[in-house]
């Protein structure tokens, strides 16, 4: 079992930054790919940015080059670094961990932090 919470959600104008933050709890992190997800208003769902157990990432094509994920394991928390944010990226952000154990996937999900940019 593994528990998020997501901070540091928040209203920022067009062109501005925020830093997303999820603590996780209840397993060894560092074995954990995490990501973050984002839904707009009357939108899917969709992968914004992943992190792998081994450090590698990948990003949504309209957030390369704005948006920066990391992680510290020591932590146990995942950080999601937005700059230079547009209208378009107002969602609710949402923090996943996901890992595969022998044939079982299992995906747990924090409760989501909303993001609003002002044009």
């Amino acid at each position: 079992q593994v528990q998020l919470v997501e901070s540091g959600g928040g209203l920022v104008q067009a062109g501005g930054s925020l830093r997303l933050s999820c603590a996780a709890s209840g397993s060894i992190f560092s074995s954990w790919s995490m990501g973050w997800y984002r839904q707009g208003p009357g939108k899917q769902r969709e992968l914004v940015a992943v992190i792998t157990s081994g450090g590698r990432t990948n990003y949504l094509d309209s957030v390369k080059g704005r948006f920066t994920i990391s992680r510290d394991n020591a932590k146990n928390t995942v950080y999601l670094q937005m700059n230079s944010l547009q209208p378009e990226d107002t969602a609710v952000y949402y923090c996943n961990a996901a890992r595969d154990i022998g044939l079982a996937k299992y995906n747990y999900w924090g409760q989501g932090t909303q993001v609003t940019v002002s044009s």
